[in-house]
C-alpha cells in the first residue's frame, strides 16, 4: 500500500502548518518493539536473492515508511507489484522482496524482532 503525499487527507490546514493523516494504513496487532531504520540503495539493486531460505523466499516482517528520495518496488508473493517514489508513504505487509528503481533512500518502521531476523539471514548470506 502506498499514498502519495498529496493524496493524504489534510486534517488540518492553518497559518504555516498543515497535518495530513491516512487512517487504516497497516496493522501492528501482535508486533512488540518497533525499530527505526534508514536505507540507501543503489539503481537496480533486487534483495530477492538474499531472502532465498526464509519462508515464501521473501521478507516476512511488516513496514511503515517513507521514500526520501528515488524509487522502490515492492515485490509481493501473490505476484503483486508496487512502486513508491519520493515523498511517498508506504506499507509492505510480510511477504515481499524490493528492487530500486533508481538511487533511492528510505526511511522505515520495522517490528524489531521480526526484521531483526531478516536482517540477520541477509547479513549471513552478504557474509557468506
Amino acid at each position: 500500500m502506498r499514498i502519495a503525499k498529496e493524496d493524504i487527507p489534510v486534517q488540518i490546514a492553518a497559518p504555516g502548518a498543515t497535518a495530513r493523516r491516512q487512517v487504516g494504513f497497516g496493522d501492528v496487532t501482535g508486533y512488540g518493539k518497533m525499530g527505526a531504520e534508514f536505507f540507501s540503495f543503489a539503481a537496480g539493486t533486487d534483495i530477492t536473492e538474499l531472502l532465498h531460505g526464509l519462508e515464501d523466499d521473501s521478507c516476512q516482517s511488516p513496514h511503515w515508511g517513507y521514500v526520501v528520495e528515488g524509487a522502490i518496488t515492492a515485490m509481493y508473493t501473490d505476484g503483486d507489484e508496487e512502486t513508491s517514489r519520493t515523498g511517498d508513504l508506504f506499507y509492505w505487509p510480510p511477504g515481499h522482496s524490493v528492487r530500486a528503481e533508481e538511487d533511492t533512500d528510505i526511511v522505515m518502521f520495522s517490528p524489531q524482532k521480526e526484521h531483526g531476523e531478516v536482517i540477520d539471514h541477509i547479513r549471513s548470506k552478504v557474509n557468506g
